[in-house]
Order: C-alpha cells, then structure tokens, then sequence
C-alpha cells in the first residue's frame, strides 16, 4: 500500500459549545502522489479540514497525521513551511515585488541570496511567467498572474505537500481552465501530494485523482471521479452530478436549434 502523506483519523471539529460540528467524525487518508478534490458547499467543512492539517486551526477531537507523524507533535511554524499553502484570496503582499512574495518562506528559513534567486527563477518558468515579471508589484498583474505567483509561492520551499483553497474561485472561466491544466500539470511535474478544496464539481472531476464530498461536516462520498459521476451513493452527491448534466443538455439543446 502507498504511503499515506496525510491521514484524517475520527476527526471531529467544532466552533463554540453547542454549536454543529465544522467536521464530524471525519477519517481520511490520502496517499503520497495523490490529487485529492475536495467537494462542498459553503459551510459543509471543507477549508476547516485543510486548515487542519497544517494547524492554522487546532484540533478538537480525533487524530491528524502528516507523513507519519501526529501534527500535535510538530512546531505548527516548522509544519506550515513544509506545506504549501495557496490561498483563495491569492494573499500576495502588496508591498513586495513578485521575487520577494515567491521568496518570502525560503528567506524565513534561511536560504542564501543565491538559492532564494536561483529558486524563483525557476518558478517562474514552472509557472509559465517571464523573468521581466520579477520586479513587479501584485497591483501590476491581472488576477490570473497574481495567482500563478500565489502557486509559485507555495512551492517555493520545495514541499511535497499543497493545499489550495479555492485556487480558480475568482478567476474568469478560460483563465481558470488553464491555469487548472497547468496545476495538475505541475502536481504530476513535481510528484505533489495535492489537496484542492473547490465547491465546482467539473472542476475536481477533470483535475483530481480521487473525490470526496463534504456535507454539514460529514464525509459523505469518496470515490474516483468516474465511479462518482457515474455511481453516487448519496442523495446530496446524486443532485450534485446532475447539475453538470443538465446544463450540458441545455447547452446542446441550445446549439441544436441553431441553423
């Protein structure tokens, strides 16, 4: 059996006393090399469960592993700087150019100028923007390019793991097209483990090696995207494939009734 990089062992979450749980009774694993999609609507518990993982949230109940060690057991600080991280607001910082944001976590760690420079240009190039682009300020980049630099950010410090929160959310539909491709492309590239939180079904299908649903804190479906579009199990994941369906048919219907 694959190593697992990431295990989820009976974990349960929650805000407040009385309050549902974010996540309840939640057991995954995800081996090494794998591309986990994430799926949910807003409140189901999606981003609690990544924010777990590299303890931007602590733990209630349950265990959470990273590449075989209890999360608990590890400097949260020295944990999150294993990990990358791509957030859904992208979180450059406005004040560094597009060099300093990528270079931000190697400088924290004490990598020399050579390394951190010799790192981001070949980031750069992995994220396919021109060297020229160095020098610039987020403010100078469109929202796709912001979020290349974002990606480029987290890798910077050569991790085996990513977590992206709604990477494409804000992105306009042929941009967020090929920048997916391109992320799967780096995911296979590098030999990430990758975990993408996304509420697009279409989306995780078309990236991931393996899809989990997430509903009022539960984990209600786990199964490869064929298997799920073609076999769902649960009420909620049956609607869910639907949609994509549907609106495949209105839009054939639609070009079939042009002359």
């Amino acid at each position: 059996m694959t190593q697992a990089a990431i295990v989820l062992d009976n974990v349960t979450k929650a805000f407040g006393d009385g309050a549902r749980p974010a996540l309840d009774r939640v057991s995954l694993r995800v081996p090494a090399r794998q591309f986990l999609a994430v799926v949910g609507p807003s409140g189901s518990g999606k981003t609690t469960l990544l924010r777990l993982i590299n303890r931007l949230t602590d733990q209630g109940e349950g265990r959470v592993l990273v590449e075989g060690r209890d999360a608990r057991d590890v400097d949260p600080i020295a944990l999150r700087r294993r990990i990358g991280y791509v957030f859904q607001g992208i979180g450059l910082f406005p004040h560094m150019t597009v060099a300093e944001n990528i270079a931000i976590t190697p400088r924290l760690m004490g990598w020399d100028d050579k390394r951190r420079g010799g790192r981001v240009n070949k980031l750069l190039k992995l994220v396919r923007l021109p060297q020229k682009y160095r020098g610039r300020l987020p403010s100078e980049l469109s929202g796709g390019e912001r979020q290349r630099v974002g990606i480029a950010r987290a890798l910077a410090a050569e991790p085996k793991i990513v977590l992206m929160d709604e990477p494409f959310g804000a992105l306009d539909a042929l941009t967020r097209d090929a920048l997916g491709r391109d992320v799967r492309a780096l995911h296979d590239k590098l030999r990430l483990t990758t975990v993408m939180i996304t509420h697009d079904l279409t989306e995780a299908v078309l990236l991931a090696d393996r899809v989990v649903v997430i509903h009022q804190g539960r984990l209600i479906e786990d199964a490869t995207p064929k298997a799920l579009m073609t076999s769902p199990r649960h009420a909620y994941v049956r609607e869910l494939v639907e949609t994509p369906r549907r609106q495949a048919e209105r839009l054939g219907a639609l070009v079939g009734k042009r002359p």
